[in-house]
């Protein structure tokens, strides 16, 4: 059955995200079981790296919501499906979820559907729209969280004749593995970033936009450089703001109100992450709201690095409080603060221990062989 599978997967684009890292790494790991794997999306930078002896990439604009393109894109795929004798069509978002709902429709194939967010929902037309992510034969969650979500906001979308699962998103742990990381990189990252010796760095990696809680962070630094002055430390917000300008220049000017200009500073992107996480001393992951799947959370533990994230969404699956890292009261950053001051104060002797449970905890839950495993076994058991 294997050697006879052709997995199309369709994406809007193939950047670095939870969604989209999933997608390359499930498309290569298919061809490595005997599968015929292929993407199509309109473009992206992991598209560099997809090894093309492996993976048969297709580019369409399947990132548009313009119903007349999601129609056209759907015709397009129909005819693809049909040449290339695809058996499983997996969608990752909704606008390219229409299009393969209705090219599955006219082609008679198996339709997989990936439920990566809590998207909006707040309105009937919103949430109509939204539903196509459950039209599938096979629904998959990312987390427990999502899985939730689904139950309590679609119901009346639901068909229990439609297998409905969880299968946790991973990371790949053979890149997030702080063993891998040479002293040269650290020395060059921290020239880059102009990081004195002797400073602590408490790093929040995300990009800039109002729910990953940078005001709240910025608020938590406040109050830690004024009840501990004596500590030596920077903070580092990594993430563009991919056009947010508003909310950026909202940000320098609470950092300036503060008067943390010399405490805070923005790094637009890191080109290799398990460097960045390297570098840290405690890694902030301050959402207001939920995290679908909390990505940071799981690569920080992998990284054998302390993690502080809110007590919302996916983090209170992914982190073990009190063992592989630390839950704070979503939204509250006086609880960050005294989240962040207990890390500062534990011994090299129990952050060791915490790290190497972080670690633990993503090899035996998250790691990206398991999610790959368990979606190819979910394929085939379709097909069967």
């Amino acid at each position: 059955m294997a050697s006879k599978l052709k997995v199309l997967q369709v994406i809007p684009r193939l950047g670095y995200g939870g969604a989209e890292t999933g997608c390359y790494d499930l498309a290569h790991y298919l061809h490595e079981v005997g599968c015929k794997s292929y993407v199509i999306t309109s473009g992206g930078e992991l598209i560099k790296y997809i090894n093309k002896k492996k993976v048969t990439l297709i580019k369409l604009p399947v990132h548009s919501k313009n119903p007349i393109l999601i129609l056209l894109n759907s015709f397009i795929i129909s005819l693809i499906i049909l040449f290339l004798n695809i058996s499983i069509v997996h969608a990752r978002s909704r606008a390219p979820a229409w299009s393969c709902y209705i090219a599955t429709t006219i082609t008679r194939r198996k339709f997989v559907t990936t439920f990566h967010g809590t998207y909006n929902i707040q309105n009937s037309v919103k949430k109509y729209y939204n539903s196509i992510m459950l039209k599938s034969d096979l629904i998959i969650a990312g987390s427990n969280f999502i899985f939730s979500h689904i139950n309590n906001n679609y119901k009346k979308y639901l068909n229990n004749k439609k297998k409905f699962l969880v299968i946790f998103r991973g990371i790949n742990t053979e890149y997030f593995d702080p063993d891998n990381i040479k002293q040269d990189e650290i020395i060059k990252i921290k020239n880059l970033w102009k990081i004195e010796e002797d400073k602590k760095i408490i790093l929040l990696p995300g990009r800039l936009t109002s729910w990953k809680g940078q005001e709240i962070f910025i608020e938590s630094i406040n109050k830690l450089k004024s009840s501990n002055s004596d500590i030596k430390f920077v903070a580092i917000l990594l993430g563009s703001d991919q056009g947010r300008k508003v909310y950026r220049k909202k940000l320098e000017t609470l950092i300036h109100k503060y008067r943390l200009t010399n405490v805070i500073k923005f790094v637009d992107n890191c080109k290799k992450m398990p460097v960045a996480y390297k570098v840290a001393d405690i890694i902030i992951s301050s959402s207001i709201e939920p995290e679908a799947f909390g990505r940071v959370a799981v690569e920080a533990q992998s990284m054998r690095k302390p993690i502080i994230a809110s007590n919302i969404g996916g983090s209170l699956e992914t982190i073990i409080n009190n063992k592989t890292g630390l839950l704070f009261e979503s939204g509250n950053s006086q609880s960050l603060t005294n989240k962040i001051n207990e890390i500062i104060s534990l011994d090299t002797l129990t952050l060791d221990l915490m790290g190497k449970e972080g670690r633990k905890n993503v090899l035996k839950r998250f790691n990206i062989e398991k999610m790959c495993l368990n979606t190819y076994s979910e394929y085939k058991k379709l097909i069967n």
